[in-house]
């Protein structure tokens, strides 16, 4: 049995869950199936091709399918009742790695999500469950590790290709004689996530311990996206402003000049945050208004006073045969001093892709594997 569907001049309406629904007609042109190749998988249907517009002649509901006849052009469309009705409900497509992210506070540190090397390098079910960490907590910590230059790679293509940064492909974190980065000196770090002098900061980012001797160099970790819902509620006018306004930051030494403008809290299309940048060490004389200055500056330095708080702040050594794996985007991390006399420190860094990362778990969601049975498995 057919339902023939009140037609309007730019779109049509669509009985739903809520009843009639309103869709426009070039989204529906462009949401027919015929439009993607099936082997590419990419879109080989021109909108624009159509001069006057897709006009639908008749529509109608047959059985749990939308059929359009197009006017103007030899065309059918068949879509989904549920795919329409997807839309409706979220007004985007469903995205496995859309999950809700967990935030964490000075307690955190306990449950980070542990996985062994050889689960994250040699199962699906192990990348899953360290990419699902990645998206829901920002944080996961790969034991086991292999003592070689070799291992860190093996993690990180696991999860996607190593993204290059002024360093190289990968960086060692310990004394140097004439040291390109505070990383490498034995002093305290301040809180900070990496290079946002980048036009686009790395992603992810790993930190594989091979030593830790010394007495001190604990690392410090905190939930950037936690500070930030804390400073909305405590303070939204100051949130605004640091949610509003991209400030310079830089890295540079002899062979490399980066600049970039970055906004301190960054919030995604639905206004949520999406992530935090900061870094005093790497960061240029702000240059906005000196008025706007009045009001930004005590805002930047109240953001900056509540990562030092002991409700936020995760303060733990890093073991050898450890990898702390974090999203550079979201997680702020920094470094106690420590004794350069009393032992050695060795991490070997690198990092990936934040769009990989999710890509990764979207592909093994696809499949079933989402790395929950890992986690029921260890909590059991």
């Amino acid at each position: 049995m057919t339902q023939s569907l009140r037609l309007a001049e730019k779109g049509l309406f669509v009985p739903l869950n809520d009843g009639e629904t309103y869709f426009n007609y070039h989204w529906l042109r462009d949401a027919c199936p015929t439009a993607i190749d099936p082997q590419t998988r990419e879109r080989v249907f021109d909108i624009s091709s159509l001069e006057s517009g897709p006009v639908a002649a008749a529509a109608q509901i047959d059985g749990d399918t939308l059929v359009i006849d197009w006017a103007h052009e030899a065309h059918q469309t068949r879509l989904p009742l549920a795919q329409l009705q997807d839309f409706a409900d979220h007004g985007r497509k469903p995205d496995p790695a859309d999950l809700p992210r967990k935030l964490w506070y000075s307690d955190g540190y306990d449950s980070f999500r542990r996985v062994r090397q050889a689960d994250v390098t040699g199962t699906d079910e192990g990348r899953a469950a360290l990419s699902r960490a990645l998206v829901e907590d920002g944080v996961a910590l790969v034991t086991d590790m292999e003592n070689s230059d070799e291992s860190l790679t093996r993690l990180v293509n696991s999860l996607g290709p190593v993204t290059p940064s002024a360093e190289g492909d990968h960086f060692e974190v310990r004394l140097e004689i004439a040291p390109t980065n505070l990383a490498f000196t034995a002093g305290p770090l301040e809180m900070h996530t990496d290079l946002p002098g980048e036009e686009t900061a790395p992603g992810v980012q790993f930190l594989h311990c091979r030593e830790n001797t010394v007495d001190g160099g604990r690392s410090l970790f905190l939930d950037g996206a936690a500070v930030a819902k804390a400073l909305r509620e405590e303070d939204p006018q100051a949130f605004d402003l640091l949610a509003s306004h991209d400030i310079p930051f830089f890295y540079r030494h002899d062979g490399w000049d980066y600049r970039a403008h970055q906004r301190v809290i960054e919030l995604d299309a639905r206004g949520n945050v999406a992530g935090v940048t900061l870094s005093q060490h790497l960061q240029d004389d702000i240059d906005l208004p000196q008025d706007l200055l009045d009001d930004y500056y005590p805002a930047l330095c109240k953001f900056i006073r509540m990562m030092q708080q002991d409700r936020f702040l995760c303060r733990f050594r890093l073991n050898a045969g450890e990898c702390i794996v974090f999203d550079n985007h979201r997680i702020v991390h920094g470094r106690e001093a420590f004794s350069a006399e009393s032992g050695a420190r060795h991490l070997r860094g690198c990092y990936t892709d934040r769009g990989a990362t999710w890509s990764t778990y979207r592909t093994l969601a696809a499949k079933g594997i989402t790395g929950e049975r890992m986690d029921r498995a260890r909590a059991a």
